[in-house]
């Protein structure tokens, strides 16, 4: 089998790269370890959910996913309040910046499903799946994949999209260095007595870093980033118990809670990867980078990652093939800034605001407060995350 890119993984970044490529002669392959391009919906609310940026918002419409979504399922951020660990504050609002939104809250199967629907129909792209790679050799006139069933796919271009453990990164030679955090993300799904009134907030707290993220109704995501011992202690709680004890964190804002969903958790840590390019070669989403969840921006960066290589490829001269490394160094080049700068920023925070010293908790609650008090700053941190 002969392609002109072979994708491997058929997560959200791997699959909004083939989408946003739908209207390009490029003949696409798509390899995925799942049986079908079907994504299982839970029964009530998926616990894992994203806050997608406007840039990415505008993103997914452009290549026509966004409006096919069940909007009914989506909630809007039209402010979020930050709290310190001793009285410090921040507030965005999007009225205030001239937005309609600061985000979207989105489940990620509803976007995962929506994205292979829109795949399934593109005349330019082959699932193969369920099927594993198992080799990758990397010439000078193209790539070769070899899957687990003995299938050889031949490619000018292998886009590494799976995920933080991607099996392609490993393939390819390219080396991480890891930071780990000693946390886990902690997340779980509540209905709650009073409305959010599409607000989100976030804690900084002497346990971590404890979000609500707005779902449609009076309902509620959480995301708790906390030391190993308290999210399994947070796990080993019941429906009740945890119930009382997430409410209490946020002060009782929005009344009592009841269980939606259990929770899960996932290890968190910071992973740096020296190149996100090579020879016939690229990373996307998780497989180039991770960072710690208290920014939301995970996603959006993977998402990022697939417009900026689809810009690449789409507007590469006609002599030049995919998987031409002068060519895919504009990719890496144009992702660097924005990737280094919020790895850091998210690094330095969580590293602030973990330590129980005086002097530190001084310093980042008035942090937080003269942000507050400076609109241009505020107004300049807005402006950023809206895109």
């Amino acid at each position: 089998m002969q392609f002109d890119l072979v994708i491997v993984g058929g997560g959200l970044a791997g699959l909004s790269l083939a989408v946003a490529l739908r209207a390009t002669p490029l003949s696409i392959a798509v390899v995925e370890e799942r049986p079908a391009p079907v994504v299982p919906r839970p029964p009530d609310w998926d616990t894992r959910v994203y806050a997608i940026s406007p840039a990415n918002q505008r993103f997914l419409d452009r290549i026509g996913a966004w409006q096919r979504l069940d909007h009914a399922r989506l909630a809007p951020v039209r402010t979020m309040e930050i709290f310190g660990d001793a009285g410090g504050r921040l507030e965005f609002s999007a009225y205030d910046s001239g937005a309609s939104e600061l985000a979207w809250i989105i489940e990620s199967s509803l976007l995962a499903s929506e994205l292979w629907e829109t795949a399934k129909r593109q005349g330019n792209v082959t699932l193969l799946c369920p099927a594993a790679p198992c080799s990758l050799d990397i010439g000078g006139e193209d790539a070769q994949l070899t899957l687990s069933d003995g299938r050889i796919v031949r490619t000018a271009l292998v886009v590494g999209a799976d995920g933080a453990e991607s099996w392609t990164r490993q393939a390819a030679g390219i080396e991480l260095s890891f930071a780990p955090y000693g946390e886990m993300g902690t997340v779980a799904n509540f209905a709650c007595e009073l409305p959010h009134r599409d607000s989100a907030r976030q804690w900084f707290r002497e346990d971590g870093v404890l979000a609500w993220l707005p779902l449609p109704g009076n309902r509620l995501s959480m995301v708790w980033s906390t030391p190993d011992a308290h999210a399994q202690e947070l796990l080993s709680l019941t429906p009740r118990d945890l119930c009382e004890r997430v409410a209490a964190a946020g002060s009782w804002r929005l009344g009592e809670f009841s269980l939606l969903t259990p929770p899960a958790a996932i290890p968190l840590r910071l992973m740096r990867a020296p190149r996100c390019v090579g020879p016939r070669l690229a990373l996307i989403g998780d497989a180039a980078h991770t960072l710690h969840p208290l920014s939301g921006h995970g996603i959006n960066l993977g998402l990022q990652d697939s417009r900026a290589l689809a810009e690449v490829l789409q507007l590469r001269p006609a002599h030049v093939d995919c998987g031409d490394e002068r060519l895919l160094r504009r990719y890496e080049r144009s992702r660097r800034e924005e990737v280094i700068v919020l790895q850091s920023v998210t690094h330095a925070l969580q590293r602030l605001f973990q330590p129980r010293h005086a002097a530190l908790s001084w310093l980042r609650n008035s942090g937080l407060n003269l942000t507050n008090a400076l609109p241009v700053v505020r107004g300049a941190l807005v402006r950023y995350a809206l895109g």
